[in-house]
């Protein structure tokens, strides 16, 4: 009881002295509209409307660099999901497209993506497919069989049970 007796009989004093800063119970800075705003930050009109059309720059500014990284990290994802062949996730396709749909992404980001692709490029041409020539079905074929008749034949001369 007595705190708030002495809250307030001080409490509208000292409100007075600090300008109502301290508190910060009466409207709580820009929601008393543009003139009181102005008046009482000691601020022009002009002057006012300066400062809020450079915070409004600075907040678009800080938006668009925001999307641009929420569009890397989807770009990076939507790499690793191709490179692990997992299902390709709508959302970042949507992040990347609201980015503007070229995304560049940072240097070490860049070589890590860069290398993975030439590590798959790489493992592609060392696969022993890849490395055989593209004879047909037929030639294999013959292949096997003049294989398997040289077998039979070292076989029969070795064993005289066949």
């Amino acid at each position: 009881m007595a705190s708030f007796v002495l809250k307030s009989m001080v409490g509208g004093h000292l409100k007075s002295l600090t300008g109502g800063l301290a508190g910060g119970g009466e409207g709580g800075g820009d929601k008393g509209g543009g003139d009181a705003a102005a008046g009482g930050g000691g601020m022009t009109r002009e002057e006012f409307e300066e400062y809020r059309k450079q915070l409004l720059e600075e907040k678009m500014e800080r938006d668009a660099h925001f999307t641009q990284k929420k569009a890397v990290r989807a770009t990076v994802r939507t790499h690793f999901r191709e490179k692990y062949r997992l299902p390709k996730s709508e959302q970042d396709a949507a992040k990347v497209q609201l980015a503007g749909g070229a995304v560049e992404l940072p240097p070490d980001l860049a070589k890590m993506v860069r290398s993975a692709q030439q590590q798959q490029q790489e493992e592609k041409e060392k696969s022993l497919l890849n490395s055989l020539p593209n004879p047909g079905v037929d030639s294999l074929r013959e292949k096997a069989q003049e294989t398997l008749h040289g077998v039979r034949q070292a076989a029969e001369q070795k064993c005289s049970v066949m």
